[in-house]
């Protein structure tokens, strides 16, 4: 079934500011529990790499915390592959939201995370996107091979989970081969749907976080046609503030987080 959706974009704040909580084993529920002002570092400043999916929710989940108290992030959105292959050469980052559960399994079998840091944070899924007015509009998956559909974007498979998710669906209905010569790869998923919104590719391949409340109209990929999409966040060894890296990690997984989370298409496992 369609289902398509036109939404004017949200005003997105940049004030990042990162709270300091408690820490619990990763099964206990998240909640943010502020420490007194008297006690915050002042010149605490976090790094955070994540997932490209996460570049519209995460600076509102950073405004929400800011509202408990916190520090300020540096974030860096990219491609989940990428970004892991920096952690495990040494990058010192704070936290790592990735896309995936294999990019986080991979630096803890190298050592590279805080042990019992790692924790899923959503459910993703992979949306049909095309801009506001395309002709023709796509509703499913079998409809790429009309010839009207020339060039179709997804986010690199050799390093990216979306697209990795884009190639399991077209896989599963026999249609990869097909539409290799229209295929036009992204480094990640937003210049995926950046090669779309600007009319380079008819229709891109997308995750629904950013297909949501966004301009433009899309249709849910069954998503029985790929893996589940386990998206991960993990706390790595380099970090220079675990405590508060994990607070931060709390606060996305606790009730606040989730809810934001849940409005930009993210679902969440059963505990």
């Amino acid at each position: 079934m369609s289902n398509r959706f036109s939404y004017a974009p949200w005003g997105i704040c940049l004030a990042l500011l990162i709270g300091q909580t408690g820490v619990s084993l990763p099964n206990e529920p998240f909640s943010p529990r502020p420490s007194p002002e008297k006690s915050r570092p002042a010149t605490i400043v976090l790094t955070v790499s994540a997932a490209a999916n996460l570049s519209e929710v995460l600076p509102l989940l950073a405004r929400e915390w800011q509202a408990v108290g916190g520090y300020p992030a540096n974030f860096n959105f990219g491609a989940s592959g990428p970004l892991a292959q920096q952690i495990a050469q040494g990058a010192k980052v704070d936290l790592f939201a990735a896309a995936d559960r294999a990019s986080i399994e991979s630096l803890d079998q190298k050592g590279r995370l805080i042990p019992g840091s790692k924790r899923v944070y959503g459910l993703g899924r992979l949306v049909i996107w095309q801009k506001a007015k395309a002709i023709p509009q796509v509703t499913r998956l079998q409809d790429l091979t009309r010839p009207q559909i020339r060039r179709i974007a997804i986010a690199n498979p050799e390093h990216a989970p979306y697209g990795v998710a884009a190639r399991q669906a077209l896989q599963s209905l026999n249609l990869w081969q097909t539409l290799q010569p229209k295929l036009i790869l992204g480094d990640n998923v937003r210049q995926a749907k950046q090669y779309a919104a600007t009319g380079n590719v008819d229709v891109a391949l997308i995750p629904l976080a950013l297909g949501l409340n966004q301009p433009g109209h899309f249709t849910l990929v069954p998503d029985n046609l790929h893996q589940p999409i386990e998206q991960m966040l993990a706390v790595p060894r380099r970090t220079e503030y675990p405590e508060q890296a994990l607070a931060f990690a709390k606060f996305i997984g606790g009730p606040q987080g989730r809810r934001l989370l849940q409005k930009y298409g993210f679902s969440f496992p059963k505990e």
